[in-house]
């Protein structure tokens, strides 16, 4: 069969601050085409919706796979599906990933018969069987199938990491993607899975808590096989098992691979492993992304992240003692008041680090959208993005943009403003001396994005399409019914027993 695999358009915080290679669509491509399939790609985040239709009519695609990963693209996904079918009505329309993968009946409902199937779970191992079964006329026993007449049984993982490599050959435009001042960046996986267990996050309930790698002779080949001068690891939370990580670096150091790496990962796994991230940063480890969420032990507690203040800090400490560069992630809530912004404002200041605002987004899979007491103000999936107020805010919501915005202004103007740029001339003259513009665009790009008026605006719009009604306020819940991979308990995490011991330790500790 002839299989177009197709990554939506970019979401609001994507247009300025990193742009990633569609990796999952890339292993997904590669999946199929070791099947025997003849598959092309296409990524809307650098192309436009004219390339998609000249694609499709060149190509005449038997079937068309739909990234859906994030909510804020379910419209666009939605919208194409309908006119794909319109179009070409003998076309078999998958969508498949994070997101669907939660709420595949909504989605599918939504085209109103546009879309063939959902397929949830991880699509490497059922993509080559649902093509087969497509031709054969049974879908039904591929395994995380479900349409609007059956649900196939429950989606399995792929046997190994090391089973599929991404098709990045498909990919037509590579210089344009990149991560901060590494542009053009490739992406690549080290682990798939999360052990732990925040309420704001969906990926431990994704994967069933199962935390898996590949082998580092596998990674190193591909590493070497990589044009792009900069790599972005896409690890849930980088080197969990430190003994995968000294071994990954082992691999790199033998075959003298020169890359420049960012990452993202905990503050304790950085200080538990502290050696690992030395080493990382001795062979090409520039830049840390760590997840605070929060400044103090009430925020914390929130998000069950099981860090506490004073560890968080010993951690930025320790990565910048190393040379990196680090990033943290702060969450906003609605409830915040000005002066719990001018607070943070401050703080942000007072610190080196590059700091990064979202806002508090309650997404099906997580806990918090089943015991957030709060309901949505908003059922519109456009503004499920983690840049909009869906939930009530203190502050009038005009009031409530005005201070964010002016909270990632403040910020911007700290790292990316002209004065900060002055620190990074060289850089930006590199990168343009090799025609990479991604980097400097972004100091232009942020005011034309971020807008108080913009996004304020974007709640006046009349919703195409509205997310489901959330289930009623719970204390407790069978976290399993989470699940979209079933837990698999100690086996399925390759950690060994200290390590595990360490995550259970930094959790709930409830159930798998």
């Amino acid at each position: 069969m002839k299989l177009l695999a197709v990554h939506p358009s970019a979401l609001m915080y994507t247009r300025v601050f990193l742009r990633l290679e569609p990796l999952g669509l890339e292993l997904v491509a590669g999946a199929a085409r070791n099947a025997g399939h003849d598959v092309q790609l296409i990524d809307l985040q650098v192309e436009k919706h004219t390339d998609y239709w000249k694609l499709v009519e060149e190509f005449r695609p038997d079937a068309i796979c739909f990234c859906g990963n994030y909510l804020a693209n379910i419209p666009e996904i939605v919208d194409l599906c309908k006119e794909t079918k319109d179009r070409f009505p003998d076309c078999f329309t998958i969508v498949g990933g994070h997101s669907v993968s939660f709420i595949p009946q909504d989605v599918l409902g939504l085209s109103e018969g546009a879309i063939d199937c959902i397929l949830k779970g991880e699509g490497e191992p059922s993509i080559g069987p649902l093509l087969e079964g497509w031709l054969n006329g049974d879908i039904s026993q591929v395994p995380g199938v479900v349409t609007t007449k059956f649900e196939g049984p429950p989606p399995t993982f792929v046997k190994s990491l090391d089973e599929v490599r991404p098709a990045r050959d498909l990919l037509r435009h590579r210089n344009k993607y990149f991560i901060g001042t590494l542009d053009p960046a490739a992406s690549i996986e080290f682990a798939r899975g999360c052990p732990w267990d925040c309420t704001f996050c969906s990926a431990w309930t994704f994967y069933g808590r199962s935390y898996r790698t590949a082998d580092p002779k596998v990674i190193a080949d591909e590493l070497e096989a990589l044009k792009e001068p900069g790599v972005f690891i896409v690890d849930d939370v980088a080197f969990v098992h430190a003994e995968h990580g000294l071994a990954i670096a082992a691999e790199i150091r033998k075959r003298g691979i020169k890359k420049e790496y960012y990452l993202e990962t905990r503050a304790d796994v950085l200080l538990r492993n502290k050696e690992v991230f030395k080493e990382w940063s001795e062979i090409g480890l520039s830049y840390i992304f760590i997840g605070l969420e929060a400044v103090d032990e009430e925020g914390l507690k929130k998000f069950r992240k099981r860090v506490s203040v004073d560890r968080n800090f010993e951690a930025l400490e320790y990565a910048r003692s190393l040379g990196l560069m680090v990033a943290i992630n702060l969450i906003a809530d609605p409830s915040w008041t000005k002066e719990r912004f001018e607070t943070i404002r401050q703080w942000c200041l007072e610190i080196p680090d590059i700091v990064n605002i979202s806002v508090t987004t309650p997404y099906p899979g997580t806990e918090i959208w089943h015991k957030e007491a709060r309901r949505l103000t908003t059922r519109d999936y456009r503004l499920f993005d983690i840049q909009h107020a869906v939930l009530p805010t203190t502050l009038s919501l005009p009031e409530f943009y005005e201070e964010l915005v002016k909270t990632q202004q403040v910020l911007n103007t700290k790292h990316m403003g002209w004065s900060a740029l002055r620190d990074t001339v060289g850089i930006a003259a590199r990168l343009l001396s090799k025609g990479q513009t991604n980097f400097v665009k972004m100091i232009w790009k942020f005011n034309s994005v971020f807008n108080p008026k913009l996004q304020l605006a974007d709640h006046m719009r009349r919703p195409r399409y509205e997310m489901p009604i959330q289930p009623d306020v719970v204390d407790k819940m069978n976290v399993k019914e989470l699940y979209v991979h079933g837990p698999g308990g100690r086996k399925s995490r390759t950690l060994d027993d200290d390590t595990e011991k360490f995550v259970d330790q930094t959790r709930m500790g409830a159930d798998a």
